[in-house]
């Protein structure tokens, strides 16, 4: 039928799974300036697996009717109840909006959920849960299952999210590897979601440490990397002759610092029986607890008590073990602790290069995504496991899937101050203004193919000074360019386009700038061009300073060097040139572009790259 768009198999996509607030900058209370009566009129649409609107963070006291913009529905399903805060639910899933997981709660309320005293997982990470935006409106739509969530559901979702009126969009699904924009649901509803004024934030995916990994590849997309926050949460190995030492994981299991025998390694059925096993992992088994060696820097919440040591705090053990007659010692309930090498990215965050747009820089940026307190479902297991008992309003979860609602309450921030602001321009606020990252770790981790831009911050987002922006004409040349056909533009954009002109993929006026070179021997030379607009003060003139990052070698020159802006909204361009030779095959080269005036500072990333990943 002529008014079919597209057809491409209905694929099965997988959810990528308090102080992060104060960590980046939203202090609780009278702390962070909030233009609330805004906020109460932004509405952030979830698309997930539901949402357990009896939480507390969703409870409607002090809020009045919804937005008049909203045109959405409470239809949630039998004995589903919407309320002036959470004002709608869809279901996809022919099993009713309510969340039986957990995962749609916790990130719904990581983004826009109520401040919430006394939240906790069993005491740890006691204090008050809250979102980014605490008085704005949430909308849940839900698209998974625990079989996984289907692409006919997710772009169902974009439609009505977007003929709803949602403002802001956070999707923290994705497949196990990035897909060509014709055949990704999630890049085509967040194309028509552009199109109509909406910010779609997405999760980069959780398939890290390897590069090429990322999932979230498209520019009309905000894509979000995760990393830690200045609270860490600590489980200790205390051994019987006193030695403690210190490992990961989320242990609500008190042992009364009871002391039991330790065995290294046995699976042996019986041999663990009434033992903390060591070395070894069985969530059916026989043994009292468990410790492992840390091979990922964080753990999950387990069924039963466990902590992750370090290697080298594995080895003290192993050796405490196999020199001594009747090794014995206990684990301690977790406690939170000041972290101070953060933020530093997670191990499972996916990394780039972008292996459909290489002259593309994802991910955009990281926010906190490991050990996340905030909202659950009571009828989901706080580990993922049959066997686990516990029911929990509240839990910790870690995942690209936590740093995503961070980010859509950020864009949710900056739009209650600049209503009018397009997708693209608050996009480009929280690129150009995120915290330098330290090059903490080794290889690809250490490199904006982990971090982008860096680490989002709100405060600085809402005052950028100068910003880059983009509109469908610009992504439509975007697609132009990279050889996209008419009839598979139509796919994505849903109308008939026709390329015309040369313009390079690198040349889109995006916050930062990257190409992929062909060799790594020869020298080279590249260009960028790009336009700012003003949207600090008149009367500003900007000088550019380039800073190259540890190592890099390139030659960047901007021209003009100086920008003078008359009056708001006034755009100005310049042209980025990176020249240099002998490029590392196996790291990108890079530098930072910051625009300054004195009171701004606009930062953007250079990224050069040959392809030896």
């Amino acid at each position: 039928m002529e008014e079919v768009v597209s057809v491409f198999p209905n694929e099965n996509y997988k959810p990528q799974t308090t102080a992060s607030w104060d960590f980046i900058g939203l202090k609780e209370g009278n702390n962070t300036k909030r233009n609330l009566a805004v906020e109460s009129d932004t509405i952030i649409g979830v698309i997930d697996t539901g949402i357990w609107p009896e939480s507390e963070s969703f409870s409607d006291k002090g809020f009045g009717p919804p937005p008049k913009k909203w045109k959405g529905v409470c239809a949630g399903g039998a004995n589903f109840t919407c309320n002036n805060k959470l004002i709608g639910a869809r279901d996809y899933t022919s099993e009713g909006a309510r969340d039986i997981d957990g995962h749609g709660t916790h990130t719904a309320s990581t983004a826009a959920g109520n401040a919430v005293s006394g939240a906790s997982f069993f005491g740890i990470g006691n204090g008050t849960a809250r979102g980014g935006v605490p008085a704005s409106r949430v909308a849940a739509y839900k698209v998974c299952v625990p079989k996984g969530c289907s692409s006919a559901s997710i772009l169902s979702a974009f439609d009505d999210a977007i003929a709803d009126g949602v403002d802001i969009i956070s999707i923290s699904i994705g497949s196990q590897s990035a897909r060509t924009y014709e055949r990704n649901p999630l890049a085509i509803g967040a194309f028509h979601a552009m199109v109509k004024g909406i910010l779609t934030v997405y999760s980069a995916g959780n398939a890290g440490p390897g590069p090429k990994t990322v999932v979230s590849v498209a520019p009309w997309i905000l894509s979000v990397a995760a990393s830690t926050t200045n609270r860490e949460f600590v489980t200790k190995v205390v051994l019987e002759n006193g030695k403690t030492l210190a490992g990961k994981s989320v242990n609500s299991f008190d042992l009364k610092e009871k002391n039991y025998p330790l065995v290294y390694g046995d699976f042996i059925k019986g041999r663990s029986n009434g033992k903390i096993l060591v070395g070894g992992y069985s969530e059916t088994g026989t043994a009292v607890a468990n410790i492992v060696k840390d091979i990922q820097g964080f753990y999950l919440v387990m069924p039963k008590p466990f902590s992750a040591l370090s290697p080298d705090d594995f080895d003290t053990l192993v050796s405490y073990i196999n020199s001594t007659k009747f090794p014995q010692g206990t684990i301690l309930k977790t406690e939170a602790l000041f972290n101070q090498t953060a933020p530093k990215i997670a191990s499972f965050s996916s990394r780039g290069p972008n292996i459909i747009a290489v002259d593309l820089l994802k991910p955009d940026v990281t926010a906190p995504g490991v050990e996340i307190l905030a909202a659950f479902s009571p009828l989901g297991s706080p580990s993922s496991t049959r066997n686990d008992t516990r029911r929990v309003n509240y839990t910790v979860l870690s995942g690209t899937s936590m740093s995503c609602p961070h980010v859509a309450g950020v864009a949710a921030y900056i739009k209650t101050f600049h209503p009018d602001w397009s997708p693209s321009m608050i996009h480009s606020a929280i690129m150009t203004t995120a915290w330098p990252m330290n090059a903490t770790g080794t290889g690809i981790s250490s490199t904006e193919f982990a971090y982008g831009a860096g680490h989002v911050d709100p405060i600085a987002a809402l005052n950028p000074g100068l910003v880059y922006e983009l509109n469908k004409t610009d992504h439509i040349a975007f697609l132009c360019a990279l050889n996209y056909t008419s009839k598979f533009l139509k796919l994505i954009s849903g109308e008939d386009v026709t390329c015309t002109g040369n313009t390079l993929p690198r040349n889109l006026n995006y916050p930062s700038m990257s190409a992929k070179l062909s060799g790594s021997n020869s020298s080279f030379t590249v260009s960028f061009n790009r336009t700012v607009t003003n949207v600090g003060t008149s009367n500003s003139t900007y000088i550019s300073k380039v800073v190259l990052s540890h190592g890099s070698k390139l030659d960047v020159t901007v021209s003009p060097s100086v920008l003078s802006v008359k009056s708001m909204n006034e755009k100005q361009s310049f042209t980025v040139t990176v020249s240099g030779s002998d490029l590392d095959p196996k790291l990108p080269s890079s530098a930072n572009l910051i625009w300054s005036d004195g009171t701004h500072n606009m930062r953007s990333p250079i990224v050069v790259y040959t392809d030896g990943y």
